[in-house]
């Protein structure tokens, strides 16, 4: 079953918070994040269907959508340009050149380039409407982890390499008592914590780290950031720890 993007009968109320900008020199303070952002896999995707009165079966959709997962797969990495409903996909060839070249410079790997299709461009913004619920009172907020070595945002990490933390509230403060609870760790799907290897970057708004190298490839992490430091960063410090979580995972490469 395919999703229609000619419906007129629904609208979807996405409820917004503002949030505090991580970004130098902004003319505004805040920014706008929907208020659910939860991150679906697959089989996430699937077990909605009931809620959405999609009648198909879950696993039906599960086995559909793995299948067309891994067949557009090999037909990118085969050269073709695959068009879709939600994403358009392709590879893309990063460099200039003189013409005369037999293979790659060294270092460089073709990318997977992704644009949002038209017509789901056209359904979000004719069918969603937000409802703004005033600022966002939390303990601090991962807006984008971008991973040095690949330029991947949100997505895959490097294991050993450097990845840059933006948002607000982040910056790693303790006392002695605390020193060996707050950190940067990596949390995967059973709870396990594993802890960067060092902080390069150290700001309200921005942190560097070092990832550690004993990242298990293609299992997905959440970044935690454990601190004292309070949320207006002014020196003076928690009583107890405080949490950040990133409202995404992040998959080693």
């Amino acid at each position: 079953m395919a999703i229609d993007f000619n419906l007129k009968d629904v609208i979807h109320r996405v409820t917004v918070k503002f949030v505090p900008t991580f970004l130098p020199g902004m003319k505004k303070k805040y920014v706008a994040h929907s208020v659910l952002e939860t991150t679906l896999d697959v089989h996430g995707i699937a077990s909605k269907a009931e809620v959405y009165n999609i009648t198909t079966p879950p696993r039906v959709i599960e086995e559909g959508l793995e299948a067309a997962t891994k067949l557009i797969t090999y037909l990118v990495a085969d050269g073709y340009k695959i068009q879709t409903g939600l994403v358009n996909i392709r590879v893309r060839i990063p460099g200039v050149y003189d013409g005369t070249e037999t293979q790659l410079p060294e270092g460089v790997l073709p990318e997977v380039q992704m644009t949002v299709a038209p017509r789901m461009r056209r359904y979000i913004q004719e069918h969603v409407q937000l409802v703004f619920d005033g600022v966002e009172e939390s303990n601090g907020f991962i807006s984008k982890v971008k991973d040095e070595a690949t330029g991947q945002v949100n997505e895959g990490v490097t294991p050993d390499n450097l990845v840059t933390v933006r948002g607000y509230g982040l910056k790693i403060e303790s006392d002695a008592q605390h020193a060996q609870q707050t950190g940067a760790f990596l949390v995967d799907a059973s709870g396990g914590e594993t802890r960067v290897k060092a902080v390069a970057l150290n700001t309200p708004r921005s942190l560097m780290l070092l990832l550690p190298a004993q990242l298990s490839p293609g299992a997905a992490y959440t970044l935690l950031i454990r601190t004292q430091g309070t949320m207006k960063s002014n020196g003076s410090l928690l009583k107890s720890v405080r949490e950040v979580r990133s409202g995404f995972t992040l998959t080693a490469l």
